[in-house]
């Protein structure tokens, strides 16, 4: 898989993305992900890509040229057009069910937007859906498009060690989590639950399915049926 991520701060994604599991993911081979600055493509000796927006308002909006060359110039590496992104938070929100839909696409291409975001004339032209990743605003897609590629990257074949690494974790099987543990057995007097010590795998199984369902219901009853 690989995922194409337009910004005016690619340094800041490269940063994260560089660490932990997703980097080694990105290292080993098992995923691409390349940020591209936006102001490359800018069609001024400025590198300017932004301007006031018609009608007044504060701020300033992104312009779509040097967005679209961008797009094109990556559009044109690949072999079929990326699915393209648009982080916003008039976006439908972001869920793990999405996370394994994206990753099905073998083509990803993110467009963060800043300022009071991008002219409505990229989005028409190239987006294919907008996302947020919750009801609140921060200063750019950034942050948000580092949560996206690093829930559809972990996904990915070969980027965690085995499918057991997300088949068990909130949400993917529509339950919460079940809490964990491990040494020492008693801390501060608190005890692991005996069962986990048992050996008993259908009993652990048990318990932990009841732990998550209970959890859910006190934290997310929404998600129950």
């Amino acid at each position: 898989m690989r995922i194409d991520i337009a910004t005016l701060f690619p340094e800041m994604c490269s940063a994260v993305l560089g660490e932990s599991i997703v980097g080694r993911g990105i290292k080993a081979g098992n995923i691409e992900i390349n940020c591209h600055q936006i102001r490359d493509y800018a069609f001024n000796k400025h590198r300017r890509v932004d301007d006031s927006p018609y009608g007044g308002g504060m701020g300033m909006v992104m312009q779509c040229e040097p967005i679209f060359r961008c797009y094109e110039a990556v559009a044109g590496q690949l072999p079929e057009r990326p699915h393209v992104i648009y982080m916003s938070p008039k976006g439908t929100v972001f869920t793990q069910a999405k996370a394994a839909e994206l990753s099905g696409h073998p083509y990803l291409f993110i467009l963060c937007g800043h300022y009071e975001g991008v002219d409505q004339r990229i989005i028409d032209r190239i987006v294919d859906e907008e996302i947020s990743v919750g009801d609140y605003v921060v200063t750019g897609g950034e942050l948000p498009a580092l949560v996206v590629c690093d829930a559809v990257a972990r996904l990915c074949p070969g980027v965690l060690p085995s499918d057991e690494c997300f088949t068990e974790e909130s949400h993917y099987s529509g339950l919460l989590e079940y809490p964990h543990y491990t040494r020492p057995e008693v801390w501060e007097g608190m005890a692991v639950p005996p069962v986990l010590l048992s050996g008993d795998h259908r009993k652990i199984a048990e318990y932990r399915h009841t732990e998550a369902v209970r959890i859910t219901r006190e934290r997310r009853p929404d998600m129950l049926p």
